[in-house]
Order: structure tokens, then C-alpha cells, then sequence
């Protein structure tokens, strides 16, 4: 229930289903007497993880907020840089830069994908930017190729937030593998969950593969110089076996450190769980497929009513179910809104203008400065509730509820 009101199709906090292969494998991981801390469940996820979008790296991190400071972090923003980046997202997306010394410029999105759009990006670069913050919205892949054309011959790093996009691709392409670094979100609404929360990041950079993987080990990525001699004054190393948390005490000195690192690596147990889940994505991701071609074909035929853009070659994950209440529709979005709530259809609206937040209009940001993302989201934008377990019964009320509500 939601106040007086009895939800009939309510927004799961769950966007992923759990049987008995997930079950197994908690059971299979805890009762063996392996590490339940990096161990060889994690690892197996990084690898199938990166075999599956094509990356040549994937690090597991505790969530994918951690995995955007990371990314940052690696960016070495300095006083004087710009980064550009999407207004339609999650505040996560650039929560690490609110802070920085880095100037923001936020991008105004694509009318019909919400996704950034390539124009306001090209129109925002200058020779400080060094980054561009992009998200996957609602499951559908930005135009990364546009994108990297772009920057081809300049030194700004493409950041990927694909918490929205696992199971989507778009020329042959999957989500995290084609911008410097990519972002994945395992958060309890996503297309998969390791228990609640978890992330990944992917990268086809070496160097930077390996400084992730010292940093959320909380090993702080540093500069070492070998000693002259391997001994600390008077004591020498011991050759006993016994472990005595050392690491290069003995044999480096330190010259300097750039992050002291972060214990952020995913348990065993949830990386058991990603594993099975991984398995299971095609069959999850269909099911919202279904549920989205549904609504589509529903949608389509209504007036003043227009759905995000598909194509053929960009099949999309549908994390979110976006549609748009145009001109001529036989009500405006604020009371179709109202409406759908009234019938038991429980709305969250994905995502507030980023740039507008009461901490972002702190640094200058104002109404006005991403005009199609506000009007889409003050005026047309709507999401519907979407997640493997709708029912049949359930799709089908909602497209009976918005077929009276919107059929003049």
C-alpha cells in the first residue's frame, strides 16, 4: 500500500528474480571452507564478466558510485579542466565531481532516447575538456561511435555509466567496452543483483586494470623505488614462512602516493550470485524485452503519445520503460501522472535533472541550461514500472488503464 492507495502494479524494488541456482551457490559458497573475501568466485565473475562485454578487464567493486570515484580518480582532474557530462541520470553519475576541481558542463540529451546528446557535446568541447560522463539511459546505448569520433584525436577520457545497459548492445558493441572506462551497477533494482548491491568497472587499459586492482585492495597506488639494501637499519627480512603483513617494507621505499587505496572488492558470496546471474541475463533481459514490445505496440497507436527510438541494430536492456506525452494528448503529463497512481500503477519518475539539484545550482547551474532535458522531464516524460516478475495480468491492467485514460 502506498498512503490510502492499494498498488496494483507496484515499482519493485527488485529488478532481478533469485531461484534455486542462485540458492545453490550461496549454499555451495558457504559451506565450503574457501575465503568468503577474495577468493575464486570473484575472480571467475571478473572474467566472464569481461569475456561477455568484450573488455579485456573487469574489477569488482562494492558499488557502482565506487566505481565512478575510481574512474575519476584515474582521470587526474586538475584545477582549469572541464568534463562534460549527461544532466539525465542518477546523481551518482557525478556525484564524484561535486567536489572536484574539474568545471561541469552538463550536456543537454537526445528528445527521444534521453540519451547525451552528440550535437551538445560537440558544441561544449574545448581544449580543457578531459572528460565526458555519459549514461546508457534506461537500458539504451548512447552513440558511442559519434562520440569517440569526436574525441579521436584528443586527450579526453570517455567515461561509460552502464548501471541501466547489461544485456544491451549497440552495433556489435556491448556496454563498457569501446570508452576508456566502463561503470556497472549490481544495485537491488538492476537487471542483475549481487545481493543488493555491487559493481563493476571495465577497461581495456593495462596500466590502469592494474592500479584499480591495488586500489580497491586497499593498496595505495604509489611510486616505489627499490632499497639499496633489503633491510629495514638492523633487521633483515625473516625467513621463516610466517606472514607478517610486510608487503615492500623490507625492499622499496616510497617516492609518493597518488591514492591510498580503498577496501571496496565484492564479497564471495555475491560474487557467487553475479555468476549464476550472469547465466540467467538473456532469459531476464527478454522478459523485459516482451514487456517493453508490449507497451509499445499499445502506445504506439494512441494519440499524442510517442515511445523512446529503437533500432534494430541498438537492442535495448530496458532497465526503465520511458514513453512521452506529446501535444494532442487527451491529457497533459502532471495528470496522467495522478491518474496512473490513482489506479494502483506506482510511478517513479527516472531522473530529476541532474543540474538542478540544490547542490548543483550552488556552482551556477540554473533552468535553462538543458532546455530538451527539462522540458522533457517538467512536461513529457513517463515511466512505467518494468522488472521480470510483472505478470501478464499486470502489463495488460496497465495498458487498459492508459488506454482509458488517454483515448479521447
Amino acid at each position: 500500500m502506498m498512503g490510502e492507495r492499494r498498488l496494483v502494479v507496484p515499482y519493485k524494488p527488485v529488478g532481478t528474480t533469485y531461484g534455486l541456482a542462485e540458492m545453490d551457490a550461496l549454499r555451495d559458497c558457504l559451506s565450503s571452507d574457501e575465503t568468503l573475501s577474495c577468493g575464486r568466485q570473484r575472480d571467475a565473475f571478473e572474467q566472464e564478466f569481461a569475456e561477455l562485454v568484450g573488455a579485456e578487464h573487469a574489477i569488482s567493486v562494492a558499488n557502482c558510485t565506487v566505481a565512478l570515484e575510481l574512474a575519476t580518480y584515474l582521470c587526474d582532474l586538475r584545477d582549469g579542466d572541464e568534463v562534460i557530462a549527461t544532466c539525465q541520470s542518477y546523481q551518482a553519475t557525478v556525484t564524484p565531481l561535486l567536489c572536484g576541481p574539474a568545471a561541469v558542463r552538463f550536456c543537454d540529451i537526445d528528445p527521444e532516447t534521453l540519451n547525451i546528446s552528440v550535437r551538445s557535446v560537440e558544441r561544449l568541447l574545448t581544449s580543457r575538456t578531459r572528460a565526458i560522463y555519459l549514461v546508457h539511459y534506461g537500458g539504451e546505448m548512447a552513440d558511442l561511435t559519434a562520440i569517440m569520433a569526436l574525441v579521436r584525436d584528443l586527450e579526453v577520457v570517455v567515461i561509460e555509466d552502464c548501471a541501466h545497459a547489461l544485456g544491451a548492445s549497440r552495433d556489435g558493441a556491448a556496454p563498457g567496452s569501446t570508452g576508456r572506462i566502463g561503470c556497472f551497477s549490481f544495485q537491488s533494482y538492476k537487471n542483475i543483483s549481487t545481493l543488493g548491491e555491487g559493481g563493476m568497472i571495465t577497461t581495456n587499459d593495462d596500466d590502469w586494470a592494474s592500479r584499480l586492482r591495488r586500489i580497491r585492495s586497499i593498496e595505495p597506488d604509489a611510486t616505489y623505488r627499490p632499497r639499496p639494501v633489503s633491510q629495514l637499519g638492523s633487521h633483515l627480512i625473516p625467513d621463516d614462512g610466517v606472514f607478517r603483513h610486510e608487503k615492500e617494507a623490507y625492499t622499496s621505499d616510497c617516492l609518493d602516493v597518488r591514492h591510498p587505496g580503498t577496501n571496496s572488492t565484492l564479497p564471495e558470496p555475491a560474487a557467487a550470485v553475479g555468476r549464476v546471474q550472469l547465466r540467467r541475463l538473456p532469459e531476464l533481459v527478454a522478459r523485459r524485452q516482451a514487456i517493453a514490445e508490449s507497451l509499445d505496440d499499445a502506445l504506439g497507436e494512441l494519440p499524442g503519445i510517442s515511445v523512446q527510438t529503437r533500432s534494430p541494430r541498438s537492442p535495448s536492456a530496458h532497465h526503465l520503460y520511458t514513453f512521452f506525452v506529446e501535444p494532442g494528448a487527451a491529457v497533459p503529463q502532471a495528470e496522467l501522472l495522478r491518474g496512473l497512481l490513482d489506479a494502483g500503477i506506482e510511478i517513479q519518475q527516472r531522473y530529476f535533472p541532474i543540474h538542478l539539484l540544490a547542490e548543483w545550482r550552488r556552482l551556477g547551474n540554473d533552468v535553462g541550461l538543458c532546455p530538451v532535458a527539462e522540458n522533457t522531464w517538467f512536461h513529457r516524460q513517463v515511466n512505467l514500472p518494468i522488472y521480470p516478475q510483472l505478470t501478464n495480468d499486470q502489463l495488460d491492467y496497465m495498458i487498459d488503464v492508459l488506454n482509458r485514460a488517454l483515448r479521447p
